[in-house]
């Protein structure tokens, strides 16, 4: 057990050093032990984490120093690898090619001359003050940035299905915290500064940094280990409650400016991510334990390198969404016996929410891992008012998880419905506000998997009032449509006794789900399509089915 204690080591190997003259080490206070390396005459400098969280902080010396903690192993290699190509310092920790491989993070102090991009996957990401330039982002994990005192900066931060939260006196002094959903820009002083932060699925948290800590920083003095701690993500602080930001405020220099929800798009960083099912081709049977070598990825027919992958045993956070409106309101007995088998079906470590729809939209349950709370829920499923608003309740249940999930865990939406909705043909009531071609963007962006199960609700039309057979029709293919929008699968079920066994095979298709993420050769963001092709070249007999593309926005 000794080898696999957590332990923090000086990253000094003959092979990694040997681009560096000028490397050595360091000790600081509290015996935390640094690798310095040289910044660069450019002052560029790259970290790549795809195994843990980066800690970075802006210091007043001209070099960089660099630590990492990880668990040891027999071997003693180190994860971390330190290259220099040009004028860029880069430091990377590749993704595990092992499940059992241990965390790896990352702590770093940097010049306010470095020009700095860091990434993570899911790990945290935190920087405390503000070097020439920043670009930071992460994939799920949360972000925080301390800003120094009268910053001089323009700052663009974006949570695609999390949020932007800023603390108090960050906008202006006397401001209050606040929350922004999507996209937050803001300028101060001259605007000198670029600095562009991103997260996909987790939270980006804009704080102020302590008067002191700034000052010290500007006369060089400060050490690795000497600055005082800044609160995390999590809001929790080591050392008491949180000091007052209310005397330490950056000053605006003009109004910061929120992005309307339509100016947000699915891929605004350059990495993009893809949920993949894999299945055998004759039996339909999905197939578990692959790993990242057996996957091969192509945008626009080019080959590109998989940086980020997570395995089919991921945890995913699932809603299940109901049509309660016609004539499913009469046997919701049944609907929820098979509700309580797709739960007894599912992964005791994956989330569930159930929400209902007719005209309204109501949660039955919040997402949570407890069983008997949700058997409780649906004890006490009930029919919503209203008529049939199939597509807004799609909008619902997609908004729904992208503020509720968690972000380090995959989505999903599983929708049971006949498909129709009361703005097509003879189907009575009021209808969506939300059109299908504006739901099924909606779905396509979705950052997770969308199935569907079609009901067959049909029967004989004896007048023209009478919804007519091409509506059913229309409506089972909109399904399908949904489902193909969101890389999920749709499913049909003649009878609503049948319900539970789709279910099943949705929760077991689930299983075969394999997230997949890299960084398009192709830079360009002139909003065309880019066609995505997953081959799996070990398995000739299998087939990998996902989204078909993103729009380069």
């Amino acid at each position: 057990m000794d080898a696999l204690r957590r332990k923090t080591f000086l990253l000094v190997v003959a092979l990694l050093l040997a681009p560096f003259a000028s490397a050595r080490q360091s000790e600081k206070a509290g015996g935390e032990r640094f690798l310095d390396l040289a910044l660069p005459a450019g002052g560029e400098v790259s970290v790549e984490n795809w195994r843990g969280g980066v800690e970075v902080e802006v210091w007043g010396e001209n070099h960089v120093a660099l630590a990492a903690s990880f668990a040891a192993t027999k071997r003693g290699a180190s994860p971390v690898q330190i290259s220099r190509a040009g004028e860029t310092l880069s430091v990377k920790v590749a993704a595990a090619a092992r499940p059992a491989q241990p965390r790896v993070d990352l702590k770093l102090r940097v010049p306010a001359s470095a020009r700095l991009k860091v990434t993570t996957s899911e790990g945290t990401l935190e920087v405390r003050g503000l070097p020439a330039s920043l670009s930071a982002q992460t994939l799920s994990g949360d972000l925080l940035l301390g800003l120094p005192a009268a910053p001089d900066a323009s700052l663009t931060a974006q949570s695609l299905n999390g949020s932007v939260n800023l603390d108090d006196g960050v906008e202006s002094a006397g401001a209050a915290a606040r929350t922004v959903r999507g996209k937050f820009r803001a300028s101060w002083g001259a605007g000198s500064t670029a600095v562009n932060l991103f997260s996909g699925r987790g939270r980006i948290r804009l704080t102020a940094l302590p008067q002191t800590q700034t000052e010290t920083a500007r006369v060089n003095t400060t050490t690795a280990t000497d600055a005082p701690r800044q609160p995390r993500l999590a809001g929790a602080y080591e050392n008491g409650p949180a000091p007052s930001l209310k005397t330490q405020q950056p000053a605006p220099a003009e109004t910061p400016q929120e992005v309307d929800e339509d100016e947000v798009v699915r891929v605004e960083s350059d990495l993009v991510s893809l949920n993949v099912g894999v299945a055998d081709r004759a039996s339909g049977r999905g197939l578990v334990g692959l790993n990242i070598s057996d996957f091969r990825l192509y945008e626009d027919n080019i080959e590109q390198r998989i940086e980020h992958f997570e395995s089919a045993n991921a945890p995913f956070d699932l809603l299940l969404l109901l049509d309660l409106s016609g004539s499913t309101a009469k046997v919701t007995d049944t609907i929820r016996a098979a509700a309580r088998s797709f739960v007894a079906a599912t992964r005791p470590q994956d989330r569930i929410a159930v929400v209902a729809f007719a005209g309204e939209t109501n949660v039955v349950s919040p997402l949570t891992a407890d069983r008997r709370a949700l058997y409780a829920s649906l004890d006490r499923l009930a029919r919503p008012n209203g008529d049939t608003r199939l597509y807004d309740a799609v909008a619902y249940a997609v908004q729904y998880l992208e503020r509720e999930a968690r972000s380090e865990r995959r989505r999903a939406v599983v929708l049971m419905s006949d498909g129709l909705d009361s703005t097509m043909p003879n189907v009575t009531g009021v209808g969506s506000q939300l059109s299908f071609d504006e739901v099924r963007s909606r779905v396509q962006e979705f950052d997770g998997v969308f199935y569907t199960v079609w009901t067959s609700t049909e029967y004989e039309a004896f007048s023209p009032e009478d919804i007519q057979p091409e509506t059913f029709d229309l409506a089972a293919e909109r399904l399908g449509q949904l489902a193909a929008a969101g890389g999920g699968v749709s499913y049909e079920v003649e009878r609503l006794e049948d319900l539970a066994g789709a279910y099943e095979r949705v929760v077991a298709d689930l299983g075969t789900v394999y997230t997949l993420s890299y960084r398009p050769t192709n830079k360009q963001r002139d909003g065309t399509w880019r066609a995505i092709r997953v081959r799996l070249p070990r398995h000739p007999d299998a087939t990998a089915r996902g989204k078909r593309g993103y729009f380069a926005k």
